[in-house]
């Protein structure tokens, strides 16, 4: 049997999966690795510790799998989108930490960039916001703030990539810059439309088009690993966006079909075919994995989902394992109104509020620990119901099903409390790792050794279906309930002028 090398490099750490021709994981490794706060809103990693955690966990899967080389026919790549890295072209050497899309320290230049009229143009071109989340304002950070690196970039020096161009780069001995529509479409700076960089927006940003790479289909013979890596010469014959990746993996191709996975973010995407969907209630219009032809869909990104149980493990040490939370929250029939709005780096989709900050409501001296989980828990499940109702007004049409993945969809209580919101059912496939299929099955269409979609839908199996079980007026109120807690959160960080006090929005 015929096997395919999944690297999926995630915000929190990287795996790698190897997967049969039937799409089941047949090996996997994982390593964490640090994360960095130099001050308050920033976020950053080690380049080269995203680079090295992911190499080893390639070999580790490949040595588990136990699959002759000589079957392994290609490698994917998925990776964190926006996460910005800058780099010396000659050594490979990176000028900077890279920023994370979480980072929000260009929220004042993207201000300035509303304030000078740039956000249709973005809108536009892009299908974007203007938010610190995106790539660009993160380059034009780094150009400024580093050393002489605006020259240097000048000069051809230099190369920008978002995680996958990095990779790709490191893996291939510092000769392939390249990167996929679904990446370079979250940089600000792609026109989506055309599938090209958009040299009106690199004057806006001051981006020199030198230091961008080259943007093929994310079903293309990229590069190559060399032998050294695992002892095979492997092409890499995949590259897309976690997101985008993750709606390939759950056979999301027909316009109105959605999915929605629960990583360290939460983010739902809804294909609306070749039709660029300009959204009207704070989402986002975004590039799909693209196989031949254009393919658009609506994207809503909560920027803390999965992030938030880490949160009670590692700093309110409510348990040792984030398994551990649905235990918890279980213990209790309901969050006694206590409502956790996890806006530790702002909120993303619908709001874009780069100055909300989390918060805690409804305690009371009986408040337990419990209850605060099934707050946390519970406050996923909310993000995301936003995000469905903005989706359906935006494409005009009502979802049939939301098919689910990412590690915290295996929480039964968080997907039946997801149904009950939505008003739909919740469909979890038996393979949770879409994300990293999505990008074998990319891989796997390059080499052969899959010949359609049509091919990968058979592989495609559910494991549950979750029925909404509370009333609409119910969920309608709790939804209301929560938009009130979403309202004490925002602008709290928002910088006030003399004599001014924070104000809720």
């Amino acid at each position: 049997m015929r096997h395919v090398l999944a690297l999926d490099q995630g915000t929190t750490s990287s795996r790698a999966i190897v997967f049969d021709e039937e799409g089941r994981a047949v090996a996997t490794a994982q390593r964490e690795f640090e994360q960095h706060y130099p001050q308050p809103g920033w976020v950053e990693h080690d380049p080269k510790e995203i680079y090295s955690t992911q190499r080893e966990t390639a070999r580790e899967a490949v040595r588990k799998s136990n699959v002759p080389l000589k079957q392994l026919m290609a490698v994917g790549i998925t990776n964190q989108r926006e996460t910005t890295l800058l780099w010396d072209r000659q050594s490979g050497e990176p000028l900077h930490q890279a920023i994370v899309w979480q980072d929000r320290r260009t929220a004042a230049m993207c201000e300035e960039l509303r304030a000078v009229g740039a956000e249709s143009l973005v809108r536009e071109r892009t299908g974007l916001v203007i938010d610190p989340y995106f790539s660009g304002t993160k380059i034009a950070w780094l150009l400024d703030n580093v050393p002489d690196a605006r020259a240097r970039a000048e000069r051809g020096e230099l190369a920008f990539g978002t995680v996958d161009t990095w990779l790709v780069w490191q893996l291939t001995g510092n000769r392939t810059h390249v990167t996929d529509p679904s990446n370079a479409s979250r940089t600000m700076l792609y026109n989506i439309h055309a599938n090209e960089w958009d040299d009106e927006l690199l004057r806006l940003l001051r981006v020199p088009r030198a230091i961008l790479p080259d943007v093929h289909p994310s079903s293309h013979a990229f590069g190559a690993l060399p032998t050294s890596l695992i002892g095979e010469p492997l092409i890499i014959g995949g590259i897309a966006g976690d997101q985008q990746a993750a709606m390939f993996g759950q056979m999301c191709h027909r316009p109105g079909t959605a999915k929605n996975t629960y990583g360290t973010g939460c983010f739902m995407l809804m294909h609306t075919g070749e039709r660029v969907v300009q959204s009207q209630n704070g989402l986002v219009s975004t590039s799909c994995a693209q196989t031949k032809g254009k393919e658009y869909a609506l994207e809503g990104s909560v920027f803390v989902a999965g992030a938030v149980v880490q949160w009670l493990r590692d700093e309110l040490q409510f348990f040792a394992s984030s398994a551990e939370v649905e235990k918890l929250a279980a213990s209790v029939l309901d969050s006694a109104d206590v409502f956790l709005v996890p806006a530790f780096t702002g909120l993303g989709a619908p709001y874009w509020d780069p100055h909300a900050r989390g918060a805690m409501l409804g305690l009371t001296r009986g408040t337990s620990r419990a209850h605060i989980a099934r707050a946390a828990l519970e406050s996923i499940a909310y993000q995301s119901a936003e995000l469905l109702e903005a989706m359906q007004k935006d494409a005009g049409t009502e979802l049939a099903e939301l098919r689910v993945d990412g590690g915290a969809a295996a929480n039964d209580l968080l997907m039946q409390f997801q149904a009950d919101l939505l008003g739909v059912p919740v469909l979890r496939p038996t393979v949770l790792e879409t994300t990293a299929l999505g990008a074998a099955y990319l891989a796997g269409l390059t080499v052969n050794l899959w010949k359609s979609r049509e091919e990968l839908a058979k592989h495609w199996h559910l494991d549950r279906s979750f029925e909404p079980r509370m009333s609409r007026g119910e969920a309608q109120a709790k939804l209301a309930r929560w938009r009130e807690a979403v309202r004490r959160a925002r602008d709290w960080a928002k910088p006030a002028g003399p004599g001014a006090s924070h104000s809720a929005s």
